[in-house]
Protein backbone atom coordinates (compact mmCIF):
# COMPACT_ATOMS: atom_id res chain seq x y z
CA UNK A 1 0.00 0.00 0.00
CA UNK A 2 1.63 3.10 -1.19
CA UNK A 3 0.34 6.65 0.02
CA UNK A 4 1.12 8.88 -2.84
CA UNK A 5 0.03 12.22 -0.43
CA UNK A 6 2.55 12.19 2.10
CA UNK A 7 3.58 15.73 2.71
CA UNK A 8 7.19 16.50 2.24
CA UNK A 9 8.27 18.29 6.10
CA UNK A 10 10.49 18.23 8.16
CA UNK A 11 10.79 19.80 11.46
CA UNK A 12 13.63 21.08 14.26
CA UNK A 13 13.25 22.51 17.60
CA UNK A 14 15.85 24.26 19.54
CA UNK A 15 15.02 24.12 23.25
CA UNK A 16 15.72 26.23 26.70
CA UNK A 17 18.02 29.06 24.14
CA UNK A 18 18.49 31.46 26.69
CA UNK A 19 17.02 34.52 24.90
CA UNK A 20 13.64 36.47 25.45
CA UNK A 21 10.79 34.57 23.57
CA UNK A 22 9.36 38.26 22.95
CA UNK A 23 12.69 39.59 21.16
CA UNK A 24 13.29 36.22 19.37
CA UNK A 25 9.64 36.28 17.87
CA UNK A 26 10.35 39.42 16.18
CA UNK A 27 12.88 37.61 13.70
CA UNK A 28 10.63 34.12 13.30
CA UNK A 29 7.92 36.92 12.38
CA UNK A 30 10.36 38.15 9.49
CA UNK A 31 11.02 35.04 7.56
CA UNK A 32 7.64 33.32 8.02
CA UNK A 33 6.79 31.75 4.35
CA UNK A 34 9.60 32.34 2.69
CA UNK A 35 11.71 29.74 0.68
CA UNK A 36 14.79 28.62 2.92
CA UNK A 37 17.46 30.28 1.19
CA UNK A 38 15.69 33.50 1.68
CA UNK A 39 15.28 33.02 4.84
CA UNK A 40 18.61 32.58 5.39
CA UNK A 41 19.89 35.68 3.19
CA UNK A 42 17.66 37.72 5.24
CA UNK A 43 18.62 36.53 8.63
CA UNK A 44 22.26 36.88 7.69
CA UNK A 45 21.97 40.47 7.46
CA UNK A 46 19.67 40.94 10.40
CA UNK A 47 20.96 43.15 13.07
CA UNK A 48 19.66 41.40 15.85
CA UNK A 49 21.41 39.04 18.65
CA UNK A 50 19.09 35.94 18.13
CA UNK A 51 19.15 35.79 13.99
CA UNK A 52 21.44 33.29 14.15
CA UNK A 53 20.04 30.69 16.50
CA UNK A 54 17.30 31.30 14.28
CA UNK A 55 19.00 30.55 10.88
CA UNK A 56 20.87 27.74 12.73
CA UNK A 57 17.58 25.88 13.57
CA UNK A 58 16.15 26.43 9.71
CA UNK A 59 19.65 25.08 8.43
CA UNK A 60 18.84 21.67 10.72
CA UNK A 61 15.07 21.76 9.81
CA UNK A 62 16.26 22.13 5.61
CA UNK A 63 19.09 18.81 6.52
CA UNK A 64 16.32 16.71 8.43
CA UNK A 65 13.98 16.92 5.44
CA UNK A 66 17.09 16.43 3.07
CA UNK A 67 17.81 13.33 5.20
CA UNK A 68 14.08 12.21 5.49
CA UNK A 69 13.69 12.52 1.99
CA UNK A 70 16.97 11.14 0.15
CA UNK A 71 14.58 10.30 -2.97
CA UNK A 72 13.78 13.88 -3.59
CA UNK A 73 15.97 16.40 -4.47
CA UNK A 74 15.73 18.72 -1.97
CA UNK A 75 17.72 22.11 -2.00
CA UNK A 76 17.39 25.58 0.18
CA UNK A 77 15.19 26.88 -3.12
CA UNK A 78 12.90 24.20 -2.84
CA UNK A 79 11.72 23.87 0.31
CA UNK A 80 10.01 27.29 2.19
CA UNK A 81 9.39 27.87 5.97
CA UNK A 82 5.98 26.35 6.32
CA UNK A 83 5.70 27.48 10.23
CA UNK A 84 7.96 28.90 12.65
CA UNK A 85 7.03 29.69 16.14
CA UNK A 86 8.81 30.63 19.60
CA UNK A 87 7.62 29.31 22.77
CA UNK A 88 8.31 30.42 25.99
CA UNK A 89 10.85 28.49 28.45
CA UNK A 90 11.54 28.46 31.61
CA UNK A 91 12.14 31.36 33.96
CA UNK A 92 14.60 31.53 35.85
CA UNK A 93 14.29 33.83 38.84
CA UNK A 94 16.98 35.79 40.35
CA UNK A 95 17.46 38.86 42.93
CA UNK A 96 18.97 42.17 42.45
CA UNK A 97 19.67 43.68 45.97
CA UNK A 98 18.27 47.07 45.67
CA UNK A 99 19.04 50.03 48.37
CA UNK A 100 17.71 49.79 52.22
CA UNK A 101 17.63 46.18 52.51
CA UNK A 102 15.03 45.82 49.53
CA UNK A 103 15.51 43.63 46.38
CA UNK A 104 14.63 43.42 43.02
CA UNK A 105 13.13 40.46 41.00
CA UNK A 106 14.74 39.94 37.89
CA UNK A 107 13.32 36.95 35.49
CA UNK A 108 16.09 35.93 32.90
CA UNK A 109 13.78 34.66 30.38
CA UNK A 110 14.13 31.52 27.86
CA UNK A 111 12.65 29.88 25.08
CA UNK A 112 11.64 27.49 22.36
CA UNK A 113 12.12 27.50 18.98
CA UNK A 114 10.17 25.29 16.11
CA UNK A 115 10.33 25.22 12.58
CA UNK A 116 8.89 22.75 10.12
CA UNK A 117 10.11 23.25 6.73
CA UNK A 118 8.11 21.70 3.54
CA UNK A 119 8.72 21.10 0.09
CA UNK A 120 6.78 23.86 -2.77
CA UNK A 121 4.32 22.46 -4.68
CA UNK A 122 4.82 23.13 -8.39
CA UNK A 123 2.27 24.27 -10.64
CA UNK A 124 2.01 21.94 -13.29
Amino acid sequence: MELTNTPIEARAVQRYLRRSPRKTRLVADTVRGDSVRKALDKLKYLNKGVALEVSKVIKSAAANARDKFQEERLDNDNMFVKAIFVDEGPILKRIQPAPQGRAHPIRKRSCHITVVVSKKETQE
